[in-house]
């Protein structure tokens, strides 16, 4: 049955909210059959028994009605030509009400002949309302069938809440994923575009040879990034392309090391996660360093987390207010605090993992120096392509 359809939908809610129906239910016929047992004394099995099957076909009745009440709205709808989707009608107080007065008239009498048949008693018809008991009965079943049609209605009413505040609270982050990724493709290709006009004026073939490999990179890349994820394989292999055009222009001065294992390769990741890092590896790290430097990448699982770090051994991090180790033109504060990129991997992160997921800067720990940016997120399932679209 299609997803948008009342029927489907009141199916998923009751099966969703079983436990919790069955539990009210069961506390509600404890509590009946403790009631019955202190009133008039013993049999406190048979009452519990008895009880239970009348809640049983209460519930029973209850939702039977609700799910014929969904399909004939879906029913009406189509002969009408109306889109078919879920209806206020199935749910909550206006759904519950004609199963609730059904399972009042219906659900006692179910309950007690069914307990009939199991123990060989024969109880007083119900409405011999000269005997005691079956005054005692009806009314409680009264009091229990409303008492469980507030306390369901109330939890669906909750659960339904929770879900439109999850399902807002989702929207909300896809629409901030793709702000930030919005803000990260132009930022990579203005900086790609700057590194290009100062090797047009220095050697005008490595600038057509940078320039034949942006326009390699940006067809290969910048479709695929407006995926929701992507496999690792595919994150390594848009860091190795945007690598080989910086190697145009930096030429024996980058060299570089990636390092994925294989168990690791179809993980499903976020698209340009380490690419904004790679990039101020270059811009922050080794650019401004004489004799450039070598940038890794690697992937490692470490217990229940995927760990991604991208290590330079460039200039390392600065001090706020102090001058860059070679070159005037670096910025003093950029790589102290990981720059533009490193900002927006974060707020991702953020995001997407919450506190579940973190990123640091760091000083690479060994004689070679450097900057070593780690990313920790929980280790993702392997990426499964979205179904294709149905043909028109």
């Amino acid at each position: 049955m299609p997803a948008s359809s009342a029927l489907s939908a009141t199916w998923l809610r009751l099966r969703a909210a079983l436990w919790r129906r069955l539990a009210v239910v069961g506390s509600l016929c404890l509590g009946i059959a403790v009631l019955l047992t202190t009133m008039d004394g013993g049999g406190f099995g048979y009452k519990l028994l008895y009880s239970v099957f009348i809640g049983a076909a209460c519930t029973s009745i209850v939702d039977t009605t609700r799910l014929a009440a969904a399909w004939w709205v879906d029913r009406m709808r189509k002969a009408r030509g109306l889109a078919v989707k879920d209806s206020e009608a199935t749910m909550g107080w206006r759904g519950a009400v004609p199963g609730t007065i059904l399972a009042l008239l219906l659900g006692p009498p179910i309950g007690l002949w069914m307990g009939d048949q199991f123990t060989g008693f024969q109880s007083p018809g119900l409405l011999q309302l000269d005997h005691a008991g079956s005054r005692l009965i009806l009314f409680v079943s009264l009091g229990a069938t409303v008492i469980s049609l507030v306390v369901i209605s109330t939890q669906e009413r909750l659960a339904s809440a929770r879900t439109l505040a999850e399902a807002a609270q989702r929207q909300a982050a896809e629409t901030q994923l793709r702000l930030l990724q919005s803000q990260l493709e132009p930022h990579m290709l203005f900086n790609t575009l700057a590194n290009l006009r100062v090797l047009v004026g220095l050697d005008p073939a490595r600038a057509q040879a940078m320039l034949d490999h942006l326009i390699a990179y940006l067809r290969a890349t910048l479709g695929a990034s407006r995926a929701a994820a992507h496999p690792l394989a595919t994150e390594f292999e848009q860091v190795d392309d945007y690598l080989a055009l910086m190697a145009v222009r930096m030429g024996p001065r980058l060299q570089v090391v990636l390092d994925l294992p294989e168990a690791l390769r179809s993980l499903s990741v976020p698209p340009m996660l380490l690419q904004p890092l790679v990039e101020n590896a270059i811009k922050h790290g080794l650019e401004p360093q004489v004799q450039g430097g070598r940038i890794e990448v690697r992937a490692r699982q470490q217990g229940p987390q995927l760990c991604l770090s991208v290590r330079d051994t460039g200039v390392g991090l600065q001090p706020a207010g102090s001058a860059p180790k070679a070159s005037s033109t670096a910025d003093p504060t950029a790589h102290h605090s990981g720059g533009f990129g490193m900002a927006q991997v974060r707020e991702r992160l953020a995001t997407l993992y919450g506190p579940a997921a973190s990123a640091t800067l760091a000083p690479a720990e060994d004689a070679e120096g450097g900057t070593l940016v780690t990313l920790r997120l929980p280790l993702p399932p392997p990426f499964t392509p979205p179904a294709p679209l149905p043909a028109p």
